[in-house]
């Protein structure tokens, strides 16, 4: 049934690997959330745009090959998205570039909006306007999430459900983010801080939850598994101390291979921007 699925709406990218490492993936946060959700059997919906290249090719037909749906996956004119990260001899990544090319370009429009209304929850990667597709969605009683760790600074989380938060990407304290997210509007707010866990709040009450220890290959998505970890246990029923265990555990796995989620290594001179 389509309330048992989960629609992601927004960006997605070819992660390039330089330096130590010498390959490429495909990824972005609302495709990774996507994939994570199918992996834990969860129906999965993806919504955005690629250009008319090699690089969405990849994306669409590795996104089926993965059972997401990608009937709101549409091309616009332009480039496929793409991101740089520069992997140095300790093994840490570094975001050095990111092209957003189409996914700036995109918004649902109303077939799209109604593809996602069915579903029993929405997330939200990077969208340029997002402010009415959570008004239009929390109208149709649809739980909404974003991850305001790729959204430009909001200035109004209203109609928002979760506003998942990275300590890392903002760089700030886990309580100062949540509490911002709070005071801007969103129901619920979680922060992860990775191998400090993650932490929780909704205006009355904190939660904290512990990592999982792991094999950490590479962290690339970690908190976009969180995120579908999360997801998929709150849509089942479980409280806020539950999913954030699950959002851990689910985590701490996404960690311990390549990219965003298992899937084939290329080359990465094929995906150069330009």
């Amino acid at each position: 049934m389509a309330a048992e699925a989960i629609a992601a709406i927004g960006d997605n990218t070819i992660d390039i690997y330089t330096g130590r490492d010498e390959h490429s993936f495909v990824g972005g946060n609302a495709v990774n959330v996507a994939v994570q959700l199918t992996l834990l059997g969860r129906p999965a919906r993806y919504l955005g745009a690629v250009g008319p290249d090699d690089a969405g090719e990849r994306i669409r037909r590795t996104l089926a090959m993965r059972g997401v749906d990608v009937a709101g996956l549409v091309t616009l004119p332009g480039r496929t998205s793409t991101s740089r990260i520069r992997v140095d001899q300790a093994g840490v990544r570094h975001f050095e570039y990111e092209d957003f090319a189409v996914c700036d370009d995109y918004a649902p429009d109303a077939a799209a909006l109604e593809s996602a209304a069915e579903c029993g929850a929405v997330h939200l990667g990077l969208l340029s306007d997002a402010e009415p597709v959570r008004a239009y969605l929390a109208d149709r009683g649809v739980l909404v999430s974003q991850d305001c760790g790729v959204t430009r600074p909001p200035r109004c989380l209203t109609r928002l459900a979760i506003a998942f938060c990275s300590q890392e990407a903002a760089g700030r304290s886990a309580h100062e983010l949540a509490t911002e997210a709070i005071a801007a509007g969103a129901r619920l707010a979680v922060v992860t801080c990775g191998a400090d866990g993650s932490v929780a709040f909704d205006g009355h009450q904190w939660w904290q939850a512990a990592a999982v220890p792991t094999n950490v290959v590479d962290t690339t998505g970690a908190g976009d598994s969180y995120a579908a970890g999360f997801l998929h246990a709150r849509l089942a029923g479980a409280d806020v101390d539950q999913a954030m265990r699950a959002g851990s555990q689910h985590a701490a796995r996404a960690c311990t291979h390549h990219g965003g989620w298992p899937q084939q290594a290329l080359p990465p001179p094929q995906f150069t921007p330009r």
